[in-house]
């Protein structure tokens, strides 16, 4: 490489040019490209979101020898505290008709009316009857959603809204 003269110096003219020209043409083809998934990963995160809860349920009903649900939820919610099993007075059980809904557990303990948490949950559910400490279970990681789920007694849930 031959040392630069007096008053040689920077780039020509021409050099600048092609840089700027190569710019423009990767400018071209990568913007399209990126706009097209910026929607993308929220999209994949509310189905992945969905797919998730839709296990948590089975799992639990799995868990807890469960054919159907006793007090499925028909309002949707992101409450998962109190999902799929609705839970909406203070009787006995924690719904409308007076009953327990939880006999026994999958070991056949019963459930205890004041101990126990009342209600099929996913998340902090108590699984163990007999007002055993600290047996509950979660079958989410979080308490909330950012979607609205509501689910039938058959243990199918349905998105009512993606919350992205």
């Amino acid at each position: 490489m031959r040392l630069p003269k007096r008053g040689e110096k920077g780039f020509t003219l021409i050099e600048l040019l092609i840089v700027v020209a190569i710019l423009g043409v990767l400018a071209a083809v990568v913007i399209p490209n990126v706009g097209r998934f910026i929607g993308a990963g929220e999209e994949e995160a509310a189905a992945t979101e969905f797919a998730n809860v839709q296990t948590a349920v089975i799992a639990m009903m799995t868990d807890n020898e469960l054919s159907t649900l006793p007090n499925p939820v028909g309002t949707a919610t992101s409450d998962m505290d109190a999902f799929p099993d609705t839970l909406s007075d203070n009787t006995t059980d924690g719904d409308a008709d007076g009953v327990m809904d939880k006999v026994t557990d999958p070991d056949g303990v019963a459930y205890d009316f004041l101990t126990d948490t009342k209600g099929y949950l996913l998340y902090g559910h108590d699984i163990h009857g007999g007002g055993t400490a600290g047996s509950l279970v979660n079958y989410l990681a979080t308490d909330t959603t950012k979607g609205t789920y509501t689910c039938d007694a058959s243990g199918t849930v349905v998105r009512a809204s993606t919350g992205y």
